[in-house]
């Protein structure tokens, strides 16, 4: 497979000075536009100028076409061809004959315009570009935005920029758009040394040598880079396999990126739609055989709701029928709406924090949409990735695995690998992004995966991951409510008419019980020698799911010897005490 590391070098260094060149272009639009708007303008002048510099080597051929065609009914197919895309340009111009007569400027370059394909019409749709024009012709900026674009170091053609590379160059313009709307921390952006780690563990038991196709489906595709990647790792192990993508996306900047690139790698591009995923789903009745995705955490599905919970009392017809999380974060709808479309042989890998782990109480949303998933014995492994390593937050995250189809060993159990100390840190930040999960870290993650064992892998140079193995049922646990007598003054207990003592709820109190211990064992042992007069009522219990990772994988540290610590204190108090002296100028 591509090295990693290769990879990282290029988007920290390539990928990041091209695109950095690109947002110069801002220099241009100082003024008549404001900062957070100079996005506006240069996110689909990048998508055109990757579309105009594809399209350059058949210019010629496409424009004889056009005049051998222009009169039938039915033309596309003819110029689609002449163009090698499946899209193409009719008009006479291009950037360099535009900036030849820059009197003419804004008239030849609405020619250029809508001298494109229908489809791409409708990716410049999404980004209201016929109001960007109008704007940049008010200000006197469109001839210095072309020129700009137009030079050499902005050059943007497919045989020196691959699709994967241009996509990240979409990727980090997105970025730094974003960070000028400051947006929140949760619409982040998932890096490819994180991508391939989640492509390589999901196709690691894949055996895909006599596979003639397979679907893969991004539920919240962004620039679309995880479907491209997918389709890289696959094509490594078997380049006949044909690979069929599908994503959904609600930002109309990035769904246009996307559009954009699935038609410049050969792709349908009907197969990315545009809409909010949990209220407006694309892609009804359909199921994929890979889901690899990183959805939006900590942002709210209030606008949704309605439509949420309209599908949620649908039941097993809808996709949210086991419970639904909080309204203030919304990332385990992306969880089920994935469970929903994996076919009976599908797997999924989904980017998460923590919240997904542990929030909410027994019986809660959260905690039965846990329980959906392990009851089925759908979850197979969970990876905690370290801080940051993403380009918009440096908070934890985790990569969830789901299969609906385990292998026979790993049937009722759930692997959880702690890969928070896997990384080595960049030499230069890329935002928020300050580690790398390289060649080496990636390959030690990929191997505790695959062997399915409790064991250390690594910590050669601080670098090491940590694998264990757990059954389904150790994650679940029974709420009961413990009871304790109402007394009189005299410390009588209070009874019923029944002769039943009376409940004092002000001295109600629960207790959470592993799933695998009998209940009344525990309260023996556990409660009884603390509380003799306590009970606890069975129809109160309620069942729980959480995973506890951090208490899973906690490493006890001796805290410092006091003499150690005085010893330190009394040293850096003889360095002050010296550098005061030297200062006033005393001997």
């Amino acid at each position: 497979m591509t090295s990693n590391d290769a990879l990282i070098k290029n988007v920290g260094i390539n990928i990041q000075e091209k695109s950095a060149m690109m947002w110069a272009v801002a220099d241009v639009l100082r003024g008549p536009f404001k900062p957070h708007e100079y996005g506006l303008v240069i996110l689909p002048f990048t998508v055109i100028k990757r579309f105009h510099d594809c399209l350059l080597p058949t210019h010629d051929k496409v424009l004889k076409t056009w005049a051998d065609v222009k009169k039938m009914a039915v033309v596309d197919g003819f110029l689609t061809q002449a163009s090698g895309y499946q899209f193409y340009n009719k008009s006479k111009f291009t950037f360099d004959s535009l900036l030849k007569d820059p009197e003419n400027i804004e008239a030849n370059f609405r020619d250029y315009i809508h001298g494109f394909s229908d489809n791409v019409q409708d990716i410049l749709a999404r980004f209201e570009f016929d109001n960007i024009i109008k704007r940049l012709v008010e200000a006197n900026c469109l001839y210095l935005v072309i020129k700009e674009f137009n030079s050499e170091k902005g050059y943007l053609g497919a045989d020196k920029i691959s699709a994967v590379d241009c996509g990240y160059i979409f990727e980090d313009l997105v970025r730094r758009f974003s960070e000028s709307y400051d947006d929140q921390a949760g619409a982040h952006f998932t890096s490819r040394d994180i991508i391939y780690l989640m492509t390589d563990v999901l196709l690691s038991d894949s055996d895909l040598s006599t596979t003639k196709s397979c679907t893969v489906y991004d539920m919240a595709m962004g620039t679309s880079q995880m479907l491209s990647c997918m389709q890289e790792r696959i094509a490594t192990l078997n380049k006949d396999t044909e690979v069929v993508t599908f994503g959904q996306e609600i930002n109309p900047s990035t769904f246009g990126i996307a559009k954009a690139d699935m038609m410049i790698r050969g792709g349908d591009p009907n197969n990315m739609r545009f809409g909010d995923t949990l209220s407006d789903d694309k892609f009804k009745g359909f199921t994929f055989d890979y889901i690899i995705s990183n959805p939006p955490f900590g942002i709210d599905w209030k606008k949704e709701k309605d439509a949420v919970e309209k599908e949620h009392s649908l039941g097993e017809a809808g996709r949210f029928a086991p419970g639904l999380p909080k309204i203030s974060d919304g990332q385990q709808l992306f969880v089920l709406n994935g469970l929903a479309k994996l076919n009976t042989h599908g797997k999924m890998a989904i980017i998460q924090n923590g919240s997904p782990l542990f929030s909410g109480d027994a019986e809660s949303g959260p905690s039965e949409i846990r329980r959906y998933i392990l009851e089925n014995d759908w979850l197979d492994c969970i990876i905690q990735l370290g801080t940051d390593m993403f380009m918009n937050t440096g908070i934890s995250t985790y990569i969830w695995i789901l299969n609906k189809d385990k292998e026979e060993n790993r049937v009722g159990k759930v692997q959880l690998i702690n890969a928070s100390n896997c990384y080595e840190q960049r030499r230069k930040s890329i935002g928020t992004k300050r580690n790398d999960i390289t060649d080496k870290c990636r390959e030690l993650i990929v191997k505790a995966y695959g062997d399915f064992k409790n064991k250390l892998y690594g910590k050669k140079d601080g670098i090491y991951c940590e694998s264990k193995i757990f059954d389904t049922s150790d994650f679940g646990y029974n709420k009961i409510t413990v009871e304790r007598p109402q007394k009189d003054k005299k410390g009588n207990v209070l009874k019923d008419k029944k002769g039943k003592p009376l409940a004092d709820k002000s001295l109600e109190d629960s207790e959470n019980i592993p799933m695998n211990e009998d209940i009344d064992s525990y309260f023996k042992r556990e409660v009884l020698p603390f509380a003799p007069d306590a009970w606890y009522e069975p129809k109160k219990t309620k069942v729980g799911y959480e995973i506890p990772m951090t208490r899973y994988f906690y490493e006890y540290k001796a805290p410092e010897k006091v003499e150690d610590v005085f010893a330190r204190v009394t040293k850096l108090e003889e360095e002050i005490r010296l550098s005061l002296k030297a200062l006033l100028g005393e001997k």
